[in-house]
């Protein structure tokens, strides 16, 4: 039981019920922490959104995921880790490389550099340092893939309280790579 109530979708109305519909459309279910967040409407569609517009930037999404990853094992989210990993393998990681993210390490030297990147991101809350910003420049990362890691970063650190929060427990399979 979560200490904050989850909203039953089928029993939604307004608002609500159009954006638990639309999760339905797209992914076939509503997690538990998307029943916790609508709670507010307004908060639920921001994250949605917020989502969305990532989905179309310029980090493919197997690296939105390794992200979601690091920014889930270090701020120790086991509901965030559980999904981000089923995630992943939906976007062709291995075990292997699913387990490095979890320590923000990757065979691909880019990926391992916007991962360490973004654990600075999340630790420092923004205030890198030049030379933390530097490799991931030398990486190939422009301003704009900057900025979307930073938004990553912190759309996962949101995700991860409202878990905290609420005290969701894992409704994606159990993480099995280490």
């Amino acid at each position: 039981m979560t200490r904050i109530p989850m909203i039953d979708p089928t029993a939604a109305s307004g608002r609500t019920r159009t954006l638990l519909d639309g999760v339905v459309a797209k992914r076939g279910r509503v997690s538990d922490m998307m029943r916790v967040m609508a709670n507010s409407p307004a908060t639920l569609e921001g994250y949605l959104g917020f989502g969305t517009a990532l989905g179309s930037g310029v980090l493919p999404a197997a690296l939105r995921e390794r992200i979601a990853i690091a920014v889930a094992e270090a701020n120790a989210c086991g509901v965030c880790l559980a999904a981000h990993t089923h995630f992943g393998r939906d976007e062709g990681l291995t075990d292997i490389e699913l387990s490095s993210a979890r320590g923000a390490e990757s065979a691909d030297p880019s990926a391992a550099a916007a991962l360490r990147f973004a654990l600075a991101v999340m630790r420092t809350i923004g205030h890198v340092s030049d030379l933390a910003l530097d490799e991931v420049k030398a990486a190939g990362f422009g301003d704009a893939a900057i900025m979307e890691i930073t938004a990553v970063v912190f759309m996962n650190v949101f995700t991860n309280a409202v878990n905290h929060i609420a005290e969701t427990i894992p409704d994606y399979p159990a993480v099995c790579v280490r």
